[in-house]
């Protein structure tokens, strides 16, 4: 199954251009790199991707249905940009955070025991299980990046969207959380990736999307290193750094 379809997708605040007519899929199971200069719409393609914006022409598919008719919240995660680098309190512990992703299944019905063990599972299938009582806000950003992972994985989400998690973590938590992407992708999660670093994206993602409005390159990671699309996307020659995990 196809978990994003888009077509010839473009959207503008007010007068300004900003995502012009792009049009890529996301195969169930991959983990798409999107990647582009600052200002270059990212943010807001992946929004438009996961039905958080609607288009101003053009269509997004989620899931084989319309993405503005999607209503099935549960299969999409979303770890919105600063969630590692914020430093605010916020005053609900660990498990409670997690909690928030089960609440698509519950309407109007109790906590029960399917939600507790789906609830623990992700804890510990990200490794917080430890910090369930901890307050979110005092947790350090790496700690926070799997706060929210988990409570994707609580409400079973088949797609991760995450809008360049790794800003302000220190390099071992990044190694970390790329480690335990590739276990989530391994097992079949979706994932959609915003990252400021190339070689991370070329290293790491199984297909690359590269965007400065609209899209210079969309396809594999070897092959986009040896086009031109930075160049075009960036302005000027880029250099990119393969890393080795």
């Amino acid at each position: 199954m196809t978990a994003i379809e888009a077509r010839d997708v473009s959207f503008a605040y007010g007068d300004r251009p900003v995502v012009e007519d792009v049009s890529l899929d996301v195969a169930s199971g991959e983990f798409l790199g999107l990647v582009g200069p600052n200002g270059s719409g990212k943010s807001t393609l992946l929004e438009l991707l996961i039905g958080l914006r609607r288009p101003d022409s053009g269509s997004v598919a989620l899931f084989g249905e319309p993405a503005v008719d999607f209503e099935d919240g549960e299969y999409i995660g979303y770890v919105p940009q600063d969630v590692a680098s914020a430093n605010g309190e916020m005053p609900v512990t660990v498990a409670e955070a997690v909690r928030m992703g089960r609440y698509p299944h519950k309407w109007f019905r109790r906590f029960d025991d399917e939600d507790r063990r789906a609830v623990d599972d992700a804890m510990a299938r990200v490794g917080i299980t430890d910090l369930a009582e901890r307050r979110v806000g005092r947790l350090s950003g790496g700690q926070r990046q799997r706060v929210f992972i988990a409570r994707a994985l609580a409400s079973n989400a088949e797609l991760l969207a995450l809008d360049e998690p790794t800003v302000g973590v220190d390099a071992d938590s990044r190694e970390a959380f790329y480690d335990l992407l590739h276990e989530l992708n391994d097992d079949g999660l979706t994932v959609v990736l915003i990252e400021h670093d190339i070689g991370v994206v070329t290293t790491h993602a199984s297909a690359v999307a590269c965007l400065n409005r609209e899209l210079f390159f969309h396809g594999d990671p070897d092959a986009f290193v040896e086009t031109d699309a930075l160049s075009q996307a960036y302005g000027d020659a880029q250099h990119v750094v393969h890393h080795d995990h």
